[in-house]
């Protein structure tokens, strides 16, 4: 494992300079800390272990940091060390964005106005297709003996459902984030940074727009005014019912990385708690009436 006393003597440019570091809690794959150098401050980012379990390609994540910086949407990248995947990141001067925080009158809106400014940023290196990566993470489960929701495979046929409706009438991709939670957005007053670009890749925007919903667990009228916010006030039923089949998509995809990272990962932090939550959302959204009226709006 990489210390981050190895990482900072690694750098040329900060040999010979005084140096302080302070850890920063939150992540729930990397270790982050803020070092400052000569009093200016950076966010180096030491990857967790094991993390190609989980599908995450350091190479892709690097990419789409620097495009989605090129955005003006995205911290600047001082440093790349590539043999051991830390990334140094200029450090951005805000708020760590919360659930309660995101759920303030008028944040959906702001929220929308960050991921257009993404979206119509560079293309990324790959794509990002959560159906693929649900198949990819319950081979990973049966190869690592990792223990998964009780029933889940007897929601995949509704999965399936989902993806053919999607299939009928596809949207352009555009560059996503994909893993929305609170803490990956920063407010320095004026806009929403997005942080932590790990399962980036270019997506159906309305999978971006259903993930930070499903994670900020956005009441009707928040999903309402973070799609109109994207879309357009006059947007059909049929973006909203997409919206709301992807929050289904994204907490069936990280139910299961979840449930990974509860038998692989060394940080502290009650993964298998966060799965089963996940896991009680979607299936009670799939079992819920709506579920056949939002297939058919799609």
């Amino acid at each position: 494992m990489t210390t981050i006393d190895q990482i900072i003597t690694c750098i040329p440019d900060w040999r010979n300079k005084s140096v302080t570091v302070t850890p920063l809690s939150g992540g729930l794959t990397n270790t982050n800390y803020r070092v400052e150098v000569e009093g200016v401050p950076y966010v180096v980012r030491i990857p967790g272990a094991k993390t190609e379990l989980l599908a995450v390609d350091r190479a892709n994540e690097y990419y789409n940091a620097r495009a989605a910086s090129e955005a003006g949407i995205a911290p600047r990248i001082a440093y790349y060390l590539d043999d051991v995947n830390v990334m140094v990141l200029e450090f951005i001067y805000g708020e760590t964005m919360s659930i309660s925080k995101l759920s303030e009158p008028g944040m959906p809106t702001r929220m929308a106005q960050s991921l257009k400014q993404l979206h119509a940023g560079p293309r990324f290196l790959h794509d990002f297709n959560m159906f693929r990566l649900t198949e990819y993470y319950l081979q990973i489960a049966e190869q690592q003996a990792v223990t998964i929701p009780d029933g889940y495979p007897t929601y995949l046929p509704r999965v399936r459902e989902i993806e053919r409706a999607f299939a009928r009438h596809p949207l352009p991709t555009v560059p996503c984030h994909n893993d929305l939670l609170a803490e990956n957005y920063i407010d320095d007053g004026k806009k929403l940074w997005l942080i932590d670009f790990e399962y980036s890749g270019n997506n159906d925007p309305t999978f971006e727009l259903g993930n930070t919903a499903q994670e900020q667990q956005f009441d009707d009228a928040r999903q309402r005014e973070l799609c109109a916010a994207y879309f357009g006030e006059a947007t059909g039923d049929d973006k909203l019912a997409r919206m709301k089949l992807n929050m289904i998509m994204s907490d069936v995809g990280w139910t299961l990385w979840a449930a990974i990272q509860a038998k692989i990962s060394t940080i502290e932090y009650d993964f298998w708690g966060w799965a089963i939550d996940r896991w009680g959302r979607a299936t009670q959204k799939m079992d819920s009436p709506e579920f056949r009226e939002w297939l058919e709006a799609v």
